[in-house]
């Protein structure tokens, strides 16, 4: 049994109430964290995205949203998860350089909201806020023009890491045949990234034989896998004032790999390939369980065990997982089970 369950982003608050927040917010380094008097779509009302009918996916069992979530304005988020008894946690990057998006255009406001946002959020304005909102009034808005203003949106509120977009350009006007993309618009390969840092992973469902408080010196402990789990699709989309594109990133889980935590053990570590069953993903052989002899004890502190799955990841540039995988491609993710486990030494009286 699977479920589908949506990740709830609260979207940042990037533009102050006041004159003074306003000119920090658009050049400082970061925006400050104020109240969001843009509201969603120039004060519009509600901007969560109109379902465009596709779900998570059109794969096998992908069922239905359960609730909205949304990453800066209009994202939505939606994943595709193994059944609620399993625990779940973010997925870790195989490649420790690899970063999600930290900002990009999205689609806003028409240029009649345009003109309503800027007249009333830079209102009384000080320099340089007020040289920014009279540049929009020269553009006169693009008022009678086909297309929308785009604003910089952020993935969190915590600022700390430099988004490109410079502060003289928070919005930029995109027209229905923009002669040259601007490389922070949002695209779906820019949805892939939010997707990816959005999955939870099902934690690896290991069972120690004998239990990890009951662990003997020289005697073998089995690790195996109880329990079924199979791939992890999500998908980020958006479908704002006629602006639609998703990208849903597809996690396989690949490989077990177990880790005793001391180099006093044989082996202190194996790899097992996981292969696709009737039931889900597991060890390729019956014979293939992972037997731990830990050669000393650990005395009166414990050993970490650990037991990771890679899983696969990558991406469509569509709400199907099953679509035709896109370019770049994304690192494997790593999800991790931990415990300590105690080993003990009997000792045994020769007659």
């Amino acid at each position: 049994m699977r479920t589908e369950v949506e990740a709830r982003v609260v979207r940042p608050a990037v533009w102050a109430t006041a004159v003074t927040s306003l000119a920090l917010a658009l050049w400082a380094p970061f925006p400050a964290h104020a109240d969001d008097i843009r509201g969603n779509g120039g004060g519009t009302g509600t901007a969560t995205p109109p379902d465009n009918g596709s779900g998570s996916g059109s794969g096998s069992g992908s069922g239905g949203d359960s609730s909205p979530g949304t990453i800066g304005a209009h994202i939505r988020i939606s994943q595709k998860t193994p059944g609620a008894s399993t625990s779940t946690a973010t997925a870790t990057s195989s490649n420790t350089n690899w970063k999600p998006p930290v900002c990009w255009y999205e689609p806003m406001y028409t240029p009649d909201e345009y003109e309503e946002f800027i007249k009333s959020a830079y209102k009384g304005a000080q320099e340089p806020a007020a040289s920014y909102a009279k540049k929009r009034a020269d553009e006169d808005y693009h008022k009678g023009d086909k297309g929308l203003w785009w604003q910089v949106q952020f993935r969190n509120d915590a600022y700390n890491e430099a988004c490109p977009v410079t502060p003289d350009n928070w919005e930029i006007w995109v027209p229905p045949a923009q002669p040259k993309v601007d490389p922070n618009q949002l695209t779906p390969e820019i949805l892939s990234g939010l997707a990816y840092n959005s999955t939870k992973l099902p934690t690896p469902p290991v069972v120690l034989s004998p239990k990890g408080d009951r662990l003997v010196v020289n005697l073998g402990t089995r690790v195996k896998l109880d329990g079924d789990f199979d791939r992890v699709w999500t998908t980020a989309s958006i479908n704002y004032k006629g602006v639609a594109m998703a990208a849903t990133t597809v996690a396989t889980p690949v490989a077990l790999k177990v880790d005793a935590g001391t180099a006093d053990a044989d082996p202190q570590t194996c790899t097992y390939d996981l292969v696709k069953g009737d039931n889900g993903y597991t060890v390729d052989s019956k014979d293939a369980a992972c037997n731990v002899t830990y050669q000393r004890s650990s005395g009166t502190g414990t050993y970490p065990f650990k037991a990771s799955i890679t899983w696969q990841v990558t991406w469509t540039d569509s709400a199907d997982p099953d679509g035709a995988p896109r370019q770049p491609a994304l690192p494997d993710g790593l999800s991790t089970y931990e415990q300590n486990v105690t080993v003990k030494e009997i000792q045994a009286v020769n007659r």
